[in-house]
């Protein structure tokens, strides 16, 4: 399995300052700073068309930095950029697997290309098909499996050259809520295993289940960072009333609902009270006489921070 970081090397794994990506006219990443600590998991949330595969494509040195500073593993992904991809572990967001060939087949055969032995790479690949629970599935063809199975074998796969560094694009999209759960428990134990971690999503949930730190991403530029934790004190309160009314009947309130939380936000099917006390503010809507048809009382999350900074209409 990967090699664990020298704990007591303070230097970050990555570090990217004013860092810019343009296609032409178009500017993907707009100047962004950030920093990777060694063992960290850090995560890019964002929208789609944020710039979030952008950045992940520059770090991988598989797209050149139009201009600032980027340092990966120590070096600059210009003049090194094929020392710093023999030490990356890369998911893609599509699988690129082989499915002509085996499961083991499609991990010996890209081990190969890291210039390992064959009797290393079937040694690799046997610990890495136990990892991703795939052992069973070794002599199976990969057209055959299913979504989930093909992204943990993915993850396998991106693990044969021991890489301190793995970039996970989307790692989740489109798996069923039991296989992003596994794929969730194999990432947390590379983390504690001390692979740094640097992914992107647009999964509130998953942001938050695997994610130490993270910045959030809005038309090119990073709008926000910390942990999911200290994100959500900054732009939320510590609950969240959601209010349903009969149809018609929440545009007719008039401000009736002033005063009763730090901020109150109007969507077409709810009204959403922004409260430390979300059953208190619930209490004092009744208290003033409404009387919504469904009344919820929940912690604050990071959907709501996201939502907040990035607005709920749909990106193009």
């Amino acid at each position: 399995m990967p090699h664990l970081p020298d704990a007591t090397d303070p230097s970050p794994l990555i570090h990217a300052r004013g860092l810019t990506k343009r296609f032409g006219s178009f500017t993907a990443v707009d100047a962004i700073d950030f920093d990777v600590a060694p063992g960290e998991s850090f995560g890019f949330l964002g929208p789609n068309g944020a710039g979030k595969t952008s950045a992940m494509r520059m770090i991988g040195c598989v797209s050149p930095v139009t201009s600032g500073t980027l340092r990966v593993l120590g070096h600059d992904p210009a003049s090194h950029g094929p020392q710093i991809r023999a030490r990356l572990g890369v998911v893609p967001q599509q699988d690129t697997l082989d499915n002509e060939l085996t499961v083991r087949e499609n991990l010996v055969i890209y081990g190969r290309y890291f210039g390992l032995s064959r009797a290393e790479c079937g040694r690799r690949a046997d610990e890495l098909l136990d990892f991703a629970q795939l052992a069973e599935r070794s002599g199976d063809q990969v057209e055959h499996m299913s979504g989930g199975m093909k992204r943990r074998l993915t993850i396998a796969r991106s693990l044969i050259n021991e890489p301190e560094l793995m970039l996970l694009d989307e790692p989740t999209t489109g798996l069923d809520p039991q296989a992003r759960h596994l794929l969730w428990d194999r990432l947390y134990r590379l983390k504690q295993r001390g692979v740094t971690l640097v992914l992107t999503t647009h999964y509130m949930d998953e942001a938050e289940q695997l994610c130490d730190r993270l910045v959030v991403m809005d038309k090119a530029k990073i709008v926000a960072e910390g942990s999911p934790r200290s994100l959500i004190e900054r732009y939320s309160t510590r609950e969240v009333t959601e209010l349903r009314f009969a149809p018609g009947i929440g545009e007719t309130l008039d401000g009736r609902l002033e005063g009763l939380a730090e901020r109150i936000e109007h969507l077409p099917d709810r009204i959403l009270l922004y409260a430390d006390d979300g059953e208190a503010a619930a209490a004092a809507v009744h208290q003033r006489g409404l009387q919504p048809e469904a009344v919820l009382v929940r912690r604050s999350s990071l959907e709501d921070v996201f939502l907040r900074l990035t607005g709920r209409s749909l990106a193009d």
